[in-house]
């Protein structure tokens, strides 16, 4: 079995864009979960934090994290989050130790 790749891509909305925001991410959970190679992609929030979004994912290499960046509906998501969120989104690629 090939190591995975877990990816923690965090969003945190302006004020008062929050479901704006959520319904752009939420957007992203069906067509990522069809991709070759996603084994996971979850969204979560912050209860203690509403403005905060955090998708959890695992990929089967970084080649298809990497293909996943080229889809059209993660660049039209992107290009979508940039006015509802306050900083840019924290993406980081981990692998197992």
């Amino acid at each position: 079995m090939s190591a995975s790749v877990h990816v923690v891509a965090r969003f945190i909305a302006k004020p008062g864009k929050e479901e704006a925001l959520k319904t752009v991410l939420t957007a992203l959970i069906a067509p990522t979960r069809r991709e070759l190679g996603c084994y996971q992609y979850d969204l979560l929030f912050n209860p203690l934090e509403p403005r905060e979004f955090c998708f959890v994912e695992r990929w089967g290499s970084d080649q298809e994290v990497d293909r996943h960046g080229e889809t059209t509906h993660l660049k039209t998501a992107i290009a979508d989050v940039e006015p509802l969120v306050d900083v840019p989104p924290d993406i980081r690629r981990y692998h197992i130790v």
